[in-house]
């Protein structure tokens, strides 16, 4: 990701997925600012639910398929802060669909602003082993119609 170039998501685009959740005193430093760490915390629940939309639940992959994903790679740039009650929506976008990994640009938003930025690789494991794994073919053209 280029640190120079902000990532645009824009709602209602083809393949994009939204997920919005309130920020609670929980997810705040004593300062009423949402600690840094807890954006992955969101990420990781809006691909979840981008993979909940595709017909695709965790506990199913791994029962199934005998799948893991699991995160390889996260670069992530902070811009503005969220602060206690606010509303955010995370926007999550398939950027490349590989055989055994998804790279994902997540963007956290508060209306208009851009708060934080990820591009984020997970790849698939075997359930038992943890070593990497292809996607069965069925799972893949599942993945593969979601990020159009």
């Amino acid at each position: 990701m280029d640190a120079t170039k902000p990532m645009t998501i824009q709602s209602g685009k083809s393949g994009i997925e939204t997920f919005s959740c309130r920020i609670y005193y929980e997810d705040t430093d004593a300062g009423g600012i949402v600690y840094y760490a807890n954006y992955l915390k969101y990420f990781e629940r809006a691909r979840t639910e981008w993979l909940r939309k595709q017909g695709v639940e965790q506990r199913s992959l791994q029962q199934t398929f005998n799948c893991l994903f699991v995160v390889r790679d996260v670069a992530i740039q902070y811009s503005k802060p969220a602060r206690l009650d606010d509303v955010i929506t995370i926007y999550t976008q398939v950027k490349k669909l590989g055989r055994a990994s998804i790279v994902f640009h997540q963007q956290a938003m508060l209306k208009e602003l851009a708060l934080c930025q990820a591009k984020v690789t997970v790849c698939a494991v075997h359930a038992h082993t943890l070593r990497p794994t292809p996607l069965s073919a069925e799972l893949y053209a599942t993945l593969q119609h979601a990020g159009k």
